[in-house]
């Protein structure tokens, strides 16, 4: 297991037991999320960035020998809340641990670009070897059937969510797998759960969503109030 805790500053603003999570994409590392998390914790809030390896286990071990630890140790250390921020699969990895976790009462979760309802992109390269090999068992659970992982789990999550979502498809090859605006690996309606409290779609691809600054500032806004605010776009 890896987890990075990071110190908050002296940012009157948030509290010093508030808790952010971090979960990276399916074959990311904790880097892709070091902006953000540096963002979080200027901000004031304590971070723990966990990186885990997306492409060699299944989902559900993820969770439990990588987040559950991470989550125990915000506790140990006083968390009052412990929130989330998510990219992509990441997003599933919390949906499964809440399935069976709790989180402390006014804990919440900002996804970003999740694949909720699964994704169209795994649909298409479900059968390529290569690609089973490079991304592991994770990759085979996020597709859009009805027997997906993320379709099976509860579209309730028990906490507040709040989802940011891009609508600008880079890789062009990919555009015909789509049936409606799309951010390249995943659909904008597919980001979509039943129970979350706020959704913002943004002109924006999949990749590096966690890297704009009003992103990081949406995110901000939403562990503290629980809404999103207009946007200003990059």
């Amino acid at each position: 297991m890896s987890v990075f805790f990071s110190n908050g500053s002296r940012n009157p603003s948030a509290s010093s037991n508030e808790w952010v999570i971090l979960l990276h994409g399916l074959g990311r590392t904790r880097f892709s999320m070091n902006p953000m998390a540096r963002y979080l914790a200027d901000k004031g809030y304590q971070t723990v960035n966990v990186s885990y390896p997306s492409t060699k286990k299944s989902i559900e071990s993820i969770v439990e020998e990588h987040l559950v630890p991470a989550v125990a140790g915000c506790g140990e250390k006083g968390a009052r809340k412990i929130h989330f921020v998510t990219h992509s699969m990441g997003g599933i990895v919390l949906r499964c641990y809440l399935e069976r976790h709790n989180l402390p009462e006014g804990s919440r979760a900002v996804m970003l670009s999740p694949p909720n309802q699964g994704s169209e992109l795994a649909d298409f390269l479900k059968e390529n070897v290569l690609f089973r090999w490079l991304l592991g068992p994770a990759a085979q659970q996020i597709g859009t059937g009805p027997d997906s992982l993320p379709n099976r789990m509860d579209a309730s999550p028990g906490i507040d969510v709040g989802i940011i979502m891009g609508d600008t498809g880079i890789p062009p090859i990919f555009g015909a797998i789509f049936p409606g605006p799309n951010d390249g690996k995943v659909s904008v309606e597919r980001a979509k759960l039943a129970g979350m409290k706020a959704f913002k779609r943004i002109p924006c691809g999949h990749t590096f969503i966690m890297n704009r600054k009003d992103v990081m500032a949406a995110a901000d806004q939403f562990l503290r109030r629980g809404t999103f605010s207009s946007m200003t776009t990059m």
